[in-house]
């Protein structure tokens, strides 16, 4: 029994573990030579995906004008918007809108319970989402483009109304209350 003891204690001490920085940069500022072979590598892999899909693309143009009762058929796949609505991606402007609708007094501040108002703030948001718009331009699903339309004219109009309320709000004569 004793002796069990004593084999279960030494193979305990005998499992090591290894710890592997994965840090990109040396404590030095520069780079490891494993984040410049990593970053080689997912280069060369992108060049090769990219070569195989021109290949692919080229395979088909030519067939397709080999034969030319499919031609008709092949080309209007490549005209229309085959992707696929990225529910990453409407969550991402579900999060920037719902921010950014905080931000313009859809949210109570905690402490004061007065609605939260930063203009600035939502300005940034709505710029963010003009800014993904224009990025993103014909690389979208049409859901995914449709949706990022919407959120921006509501969150455009909601802004000019809140900016107007705000302007006026500051432009009103400020009336004490009467002392009893």
């Amino acid at each position: 029994m004793a002796n069990n003891k004593d084999d279960q204690r030494d193979a305990k001490h005998d499992e090591t573990f290894k710890v592997i920085d994965r840090r990109p940069f040396t404590s030095a500022g520069d780079l490891r030579p494993e984040a410049l072979d990593e970053e080689r590598r997912e280069r060369e892999a992108a060049a090769k995906a990219e070569k195989l899909q021109q290949e692919a693309q080229a395979a088909n143009r030519a067939s397709a004008k080999s034969n030319p009762a499919t031609s008709g058929s092949a080309a209007a796949p490549e005209a229309t918007n085959n992707r696929q609505p990225s529910r990453n991606f409407q969550m991402l402007i579900d999060f920037l809108a719902r921010n950014c609708a905080a931000l313009l007094g859809g949210m109570t501040d905690p402490r004061t319970g007065q609605p939260l108002l930063d203009l600035e703030g939502a300005r940034e948001m709505i710029d963010m989402l003009d800014a993904l718009r224009e990025s993103t331009r014909g690389n979208l699903a049409t859901e995914d483009d449709q949706l990022l339309v919407e959120v921006l004219g509501s969150l455009k109009l909601s802004f000019m109304d809140v900016s107007k309320a705000a302007a006026a709000a500051a432009t009103a004569p400020h009336n004490p209350r009467p002392k009893p």
